[in-house]
This record gives C-alpha cells, sequence and structure tokens, in this order.
C-alpha cells in the first residue's frame, strides 16, 4: 500500500523533566509513540543487539547476571567520563535512530490510527535528530525541580548534577521548539497543557495535508 501521511513529532526535555508522563498523555490522546528509551533497553537486555559490543569497550564490570548490561553501573561510569559516554552513544545511538526511523515508516504503512507518530528521546537536540522530524515538543522544567526528582529516584547530587551536565542547555532546546509544555506544574495542568498541544499538532496536519483519512 502507499504510505499515508503521517506527521512526525518529537518529544525531549532534561532528565527527569516529566517526558514519560507527557509520553503517556499523548498516548492516550491518540499519538503512536516511539521509545528511544524502551528501544535502548532492547538493545542492552540479556542477548540484545549491543551487549557484546558495550562489554567490549566497558569490560565485565557492566555485565549484570541475566545477562544484559546493568545499566546503573554502565550509568555511574559514563557520566563520570564524558570519553566514555561518547563511547556508549557510539554504539548504541545509530541503532537506536534506525530502529526508530523503522517504526515511523511502518507506522505510515498502517491503516488505523491518528496520523500522529511521537518520537520520545532524551538527545534529539544533541544529536540533531529533531531535524528529520516534521515538528518538536519541548518540555520546559528548571534545573532545581529536576535535580529534586534525581535525588528523590536515589542519585547522590554529584550523580545528578553530572548527568543535567551531559545535556544541552534547555535554553538550546528551547530555541529550536514549535510547541513547549511546562511540566513544573501539578499533573492536570500538564495534561491540559498536553491536550492543547495535542489539538494544534492535528491542526497543523491538517494545514499541511488536509483531513486525515481515519
Amino acid at each position: 500500500m502507499t504510505p499515508r501521511p503521517v506527521l512526525s513529532v518529537g518529544l525531549t526535555g532534561g532528565i527527569a523533566s516529566g517526558k514519560s508522563t507527557v509520553a503517556g498523555f499523548l498516548t492516550e490522546l491518540g499519538a503512536y509513540l516511539v521509545d528511544a528509551d524502551a528501544i535502548a533497553h532492547e538493545l542492552l537486555a540479556p542477548r540484545g543487539h549491543a551487549v557484546d559490543a558495550v562489554v567490549d569497550r566497558f569490560g565485565t564490570d557492566v555485565l549484570a547476571a541475566d545477562g544484559g548490561i546493568d545499566r546503573e553501573a554502565l550509568g555511574r561510569l559514563v557520566f563520570a567520563d564524558p570519553d566514555a559516554r561518547h563511547a556508549l552513544e557510539a554504539i548504541v545511538h545509530p541503532a537506536v535512530r534506525e530502529e526508530m526511523t523503522r517504526l515511523v515508516e511502518a507506522y505510515r504503512q498502517t491503516e488505523e490510527g491518528p496520523p500522529v507518530a511521537v518520537v520520545d528521546a532524551a538527545l534529539l537536540v544533541e544529536t540533531g535528530r529533531h531535524r528529520t522530524l516534521d515538528r518538536l515538543i519541548v518540555l520546559r522544567c528548571g534545573r532545581a525541580v529536576q535535580l529534586d526528582r534525581l535525588e528523590k529516584r536515589g542519585l547522590t547530587r554529584e550523580e545528578a548534577e553530572a548527568r543535567l551536565d551531559a545535556q544541552a542547555p534547555l535554553a538550546e532546546k528551547l530555541a529550536v521548539a514549535d510547541y513547549v509544555i511546562d511540566t513544573e506544574t501539578d499533573l492536570d495542568e500538564t495534561r491540559a497543557q498536553t491536550e492543547r498541544v495535542w489539538e494544534r499538532i492535528l491542526a497543523d496536519f491538517e494545514t499541511r495535508y488536509g483531513e486525515p483519512d481515519a
């Protein structure tokens, strides 16, 4: 069948900015979700395609008992060493990008569902991937709130700072955003903002392609 028009929309923001929450709201509203972190989990799970390469580069200390990668151990290592982080990105990111592209293209071949594919990924702007998508949602969340959320997840302040410093500044992401959602508010307000953005996305689709068939 001929691929139908689908608007590809990136969803990004700093760590602990609420991407999973907003992605869940968008899914409830009807978006087809492509989750970069879930893809990376599969690559690093037992028998995942990236496991051998990661162990070759970082050693058996990052190998979990089940044969997959111990993500916490790996995270402590790569966020303390920029060279190690770049090495990991060189292993994982190409495979994640390839799978994200495959999933969006496969959705274009389907006949049902809203014509919107949301690509949820933390480093869309840092990698330039946002330029391959039709629209970009950026979550706005202050550093102090992010640090507090990360510490509540069990990270030390030093570990939390390192993870935030590894990502592009929020201002850089906001500069290329088509839609912005403030996630420092309560869940009801975040949901309301997400619903307004969803309506704008559907309107943008109609402006570009006309009314969807399904």
